[in-house]
């Protein structure tokens, strides 16, 4: 496939401490105001340095890279997923790292999947985005995007990077990628990590949280995984959900797996109709995935009577994982496994730091 690819080096005359892959995939951030048509449109990457000069101080090489048809990220699907990934993994040997500009609908998502797709991952991966237009007095662009620039490039004393997994920078917050979540649809401070402590700080420096931050592993060889399956669902409960809206979605053809959006601490109803409708779903090899609706805290599944029997139905507790982390998993292990109780056990279990134990 065809990308557009625009390459910059530094104006110093000393040799680059790295290089950058800047990979852009539509959203918010890459919109400039056309004053003919007085109205938002697509900017051209060409012009990058007129818009964010700053980048050209940068010691190290930046390549931008743009998909062929950069989109909404509302539109985004498993199979941008996976081309990501096959960009990272086609540029792994010539990029010491990357970062992915992405819009903000969809970011926590796309992070969530990337970590899973990026197996061995041993080089920084930041997305980042903007609430407001690179062509925008206020944007929050240019800061989002020279300090995720930033992160991407540092190293430690040895030279190795000091990030190695995916992340979302936002506002001043470096965050592990599938612990992220987008809260805010007005506010500059966007994105947030309830259950895991942010990596970096970004104020006159930079501070990072090194003891949560994935270890270097320099003998770790990267696995690009290329697929998904698609055969999953959410249901939210509510209270006065009906059996009907229960059993249509645990009754979809083909259907593999269920994030199950549960109250507080992993409760859902006791009625009798609700329990048999999770073991019927459960004995036809349907694997259940049990995830709050609350941003902080954990599924505690049995703590409670009403969370109990779903125990003992087998649904899988998800512990304090995010449901877009959730389900982007689900996808995932779906895509590498067909049996539904080896798929069971790797749900409940963290494959990639999304999950506490």
């Amino acid at each position: 496939m065809k990308y557009s690819k625009i390459n910059i080096n530094p104006i110093s005359p000393e040799p680059t401490s790295g290089s950058v892959l800047v990979i852009y995939t539509g959203g918010t951030l890459g919109m400039v105001y056309e004053a003919k048509g007085r109205q938002l449109v697509p900017f051209n990457f060409e012009q990058i340095i007129e818009r964010v000069p700053e980048i050209g101080r940068f010691d190290f090489a930046i390549t931008f890279l743009s998909l062929a048809e950069p989109i909404d990220s509302s539109n985004m699907s498993p199979a941008i997923w996976v081309e990501l990934a096959e960009i990272i993994g086609s540029h792994y040997d010539q990029f010491d790292s990357f970062v992915i500009l992405h819009g903000t609908d969809t970011m926590a998502y796309t992070a969530s999947a990337l970590s899973y797709l990026l197996e061995n991952l041993n080089k920084p991966v930041i997305l980042t985005g903007a609430q407001l237009p690179i062509g925008v007095a206020r944007s929050d662009a240019r800061e989002n995007v020279i300090t995720a620039l930033e992160l991407a490039a540092v190293k430690n004393e040895e030279g190795n990077p000091i990030i190695s997994e995916v992340c979302i920078y936002f506002n001043s917050v470096l965050l592990r990628g599938n612990r992220s979540k987008k809260k805010e649809s007005s506010d500059f401070n966007a994105f947030h990590s309830e259950n895991y402590p942010a990596l970096a700080t970004a104020g006159v420096r930079i501070e990072y949280n090194l003891p949560y931050i994935k270890t270097f592993d320099r003998d770790s060889q990267l696995v690009v995984h290329k697929s998904f399956s698609t055969q999953v669902s959410f249901l939210k409960m509510f209270p006065g959900i009906s059996a009907e809206v229960v059993r249509a979605v645990m009754n979809i053809p083909n259907l593999r797996g269920i994030v199950l959006e549960t109250f507080g601490a992993g409760n859902a109803t006791t009625d009798i109709w609700f329990l048999d409708a999770i073991s019927d779903a459960i004995q036809r090899g349907i694997v259940i995935f049990n995830v709050s609706q609350c941003d902080g805290g954990r599924v505690a599944q049995g703590h409670y009577e009403t969370s109990r029997y779903m125990q003992q139905a087998g649904v899988v507790s998800g512990s304090d994982i995010t449901a877009e982390a959730a389900i982007t998993k689900m996808m995932y292990v779906f895509g590498q496994e067909s049996d539904h109780l080896k798929c069971a056990e790797m749900l409940g279990k963290p494959i990639r730091g999304e999950m506490s134990i």
